[in-house]
């Protein structure tokens, strides 16, 4: 049932769906807690409203209804805010919106049911169809497994085998080989990259192997913390010995189809990365990079108009600049996160027929943190070990994200990729962190392994807690948000504010009160087991899932890029010494040049009362600093600097150049922090992206 709250004179209506007829009493209720909004008699308003897609429960629905549980009110299963507007030509967001016309009872309606597993015998169309980017070598080996099995793969299998088989998830290219004008390559890009680390370890503790980097901290960081986690307690002072940690990751495919969720969740995806280090680590900063072609933003800016506006696939570089800005800002406001450092450039550049721009914008998530010294190297799973989930429900979204995001983004149709942006949830994300900090913080943390929900949802993260036993999962258990959803899309999708843990079944009851203390919803989804299977059960027995771990991750075939040397040359610059000034002037509107006010005023610098140095300073806050340092402690002198670097440009002309820039760059800014180790101490995280042709 459908009920309409409004409050006179408000363009804002609240659209309640229960199972049945809301009370008297829990009427009056409702009404306070919107601030005057009464319900209305109507079943049915005529007019346009702007509100969320039928089938996109929005997280700020996911909240109010738990306030409403909270409040004692029974059977109400959906809140949404929507707006009236005067006509249908008002503007709106249609990737996360849809204008109505007129509300009724179905306003919430749509017609689809929960899909059987599905016996896949084309695998070829099925992947193209479902937008699962497998190359020809892996449909083949596909096909292979099938014969050998005696039966068709599942709809959940293919599903799933694509997306921890991914470029997002595997690093194909990185760790694959390179024939270069017909010379096999003996160094994979990954290899060389692991090489500079061999050769020169110095102080770095774990990296190549977990979510996250760990360098050495300090050995008497000084821990402020409650004593016990499951009850009041007092806080306490204790030294521990501490490792750093250090993340960077893009989010570049989400944050084109739709820059606020794109990149609130590649903020959400990159703290969880640094929850997930080891047995458990502790977020402290974040850092932001945006790179997209010309924005456009007025006339007479004649920089841009070397090249045309491109009719622009989802969004323009303008709403990505300002949508993604605001939602990773958003994200790690409501998360309790400050961001400390970031990099805006915009760029687009042609010469001798080669045009090149950032029409797929470049989304750059990073971030600083740390972890107990003794819980830097996850443990070894043992069978019968207990798989926790922590995190909210499991809903229509994110599906496909880590195989849609490794191809060129509009090669599948708008509704695959837009199915694949996740949804943010950062105050769930805060609960779930509350817990595994109470966990890390402990002197006998009983995590054995944690890995974060991402790309490939359920099976991604739960498949490598158990890659070295097997494990069995019990669908049944798993937390559903819609009863529509099919196994493939519970397996799948990639909701985002969740955690898996591997933990012994003794520990099971303090997590349990812990997390029920934070209201951190928390689930026992399966077990190890110690055939080297993997298992995915529904409550009727029948198998979604049924595969050995060596046939989804271990036989996959290896990526072999073939490719020929290119020389490009540039025309040497040009210029009058008479127009230096007319030329700073142009300088100065470029947006990695300008004011950066439009960042840094919307975004909490300052929260956690450890941010020494944030994104601005001096008296009226307008500089921009070089790095951003955090304190590791209340009362210590210790902490962890962060600088960016990047030279683009300078790499189109000459590669090495660029990247001996960027570096260069990234050490020009952090010099002045008091390094304890000097150079020695400090670690590079470089990312790479590889170029979209179109």
């Amino acid at each position: 049932m459908i009920t309409f709250f409004r409050a006179p004179s408000s363009s804002t209506l609240y659209i309640v769906e229960s199972h049945q007829a809301i009370g008297r009493e829990h009427l009056e209720s409702l009404t306070w807690l919107f601030s005057g909004a009464t319900a209305l008699d109507s079943q049915s308003l005529p007019g346009f409203f702007i509100g969320t897609r039928r089938e996109l429960i929005t997280p700020w629905s996911t909240n109010a209804v738990e306030i409403v549980r909270n409040m004692r009110i029974p059977d109400i299963t959906r809140i949404e805010a929507f707006e009236e507007v005067s006509s249908a030509d008002a503007p709106y967001d249609p990737m996360l919106q849809h204008l109505y016309q007129g509300l009724d009872q179905s306003v919430f309606t749509h017609q689809q049911v929960a899909e059987p597993i599905r016996q896949v015998r084309d695998i070829r169309a099925y992947s193209q169809s479902e937008g699962l980017a497998l190359s020809d070598e892996e449909i083949e080996y596909l096909e292979q497994l099938s014969q050998r099995l005696g039966r068709p793969l599942t709809d959940s299998e293919l599903f799933g085998f694509s997306q921890v088989n991914s470029e997002h998830c595997r690093h194909k290219i990185f760790g694959g080989t390179f024939v270069i004008d017909g010379e096999e390559r003996e160094a994979s890009l990954f290899s060389m990259i692991k090489d500079t680390s061999a050769a020169n370890p110095n102080h770095l503790v774990s990296a190549y192997r977990d979510n996250v980097a760990f360098i050495d901290g300090p050995r008497d960081l000084e821990q402020f913390a409650p004593a016990s986690a499951d009850r009041p307690d007092f806080f306490e002072r204790k030294a521990v010995d501490s490792v750093l940690s250090l993340k960077a990751e893009t989010h570049n495919f989400p944050t084109t189809v739709e820059p606020f969720n794109g990149a609130a969740t590649g903020t959400g995806g990159e703290i969880r990365d640094r929850m997930a280090g080891g047995r458990a680590s502790i977020p402290l900063a974040g850092t932001a990079v945006y790179m997209t072609s010309y924005p456009r933003l007025e006339d007479n800016r004649p920089w841009e108009e070397a090249l045309p506006a491109r009719p622009w696939l989802y969004q323009t570089p303008q709403q990505i600049l300002t949508k993604a800005s605001n939602g990773a800002s958003d994200f790690g406001n409501k998360f309790g996160q400050p961001l400390i450092c970031g990099s805006v450039l915009t760029l687009e550049h042609q010469t001798e027929g080669q045009v090149y721009g950032y029409d797929k914008a470049i989304m750059l998530a990073g971030g600083v943190g740390y972890a107990r010294r003794s819980d830097a190297q996850k443990g070894t799973p043992k069978p019968h070990e207990k798989v926790v989930l922590l995190g909210g429900d499991n809903y229509r979204i994110g599906m496909g994200g880590g195989a849609v995001s490794s191809v060129n983004t509009g090669q599948y149709a708008g509704a695959i990729e837009l199915n694949a942006v996740q949804r943010a949830n950062p105050e769930m994300q805060k609960r779930v962190e509350n817990v595994i900090r109470a966990l890390a913080e402990a002197e006998d943390n009983p995590i054995v392994s944690i890995h974060d929900h991402g790309a490939g949802g359920h099976l991604n993260c739960l498949s490598e807690l158990v890659e070295t036993t097997g494990g069995h999962f019990d669908l049944s258990t798993f937390p559903i948000g819609d009863e529509t959803l099919s196994s493939r899309e519970i397996i799948g999708n990639e909701s985002q504010e969740r955690m898996g843990l591997l933990v012994g079944e003794e520990s099971l009851e303090r997590i349990a009160r812990i997390a029920e203390r934070e209201r951190a919803p928390m689930y026992v989804v399966g077990e190890t087991t110690e055939d080297m299977h993997l298992t995915f059960e529904e409550a009727g027995g029948d198998k979604p899932i049924d595969l050995d771990l060596s046939d989804m991750f271990g036989s996959a075939p290896k990526t072999y890029m073939h490719d020929r040397t290119v020389e490009r040359h540039y025309p040497a610059l040009s210029y009058d010494s008479t127009q230096v000034e007319h030329y700073l002037d142009r300088v100065l509107q470029l947006e990695g040049v300008a004011c950066k006010d439009w960042l840094t005023n919307k975004v909490d610098r300052s929260v956690t009362g450890r941010v020494a140095r944030q994104q601005c300073q001096g008296a009226i806050q307008l500089p921009l600093s070089d790095c951003g340092v955090m304190a590791v402690d209340f009362r210590g002198k210790a902490g962890i600097a962060t600088s960016i670097g990047h030279a683009p440009a300078a790499a189109l002309v000459d590669p090495v150049a660029g990247s001996q820039l960027a570096i260069a760059e990234a050490l020009t800014n952090i010099v002045f922090a008091p390094l304890t180790y000097g150079l020695e101490g400090v670690s590079l995280s470089a990312n790479w992206m590889w170029p979209c042709p179109q």
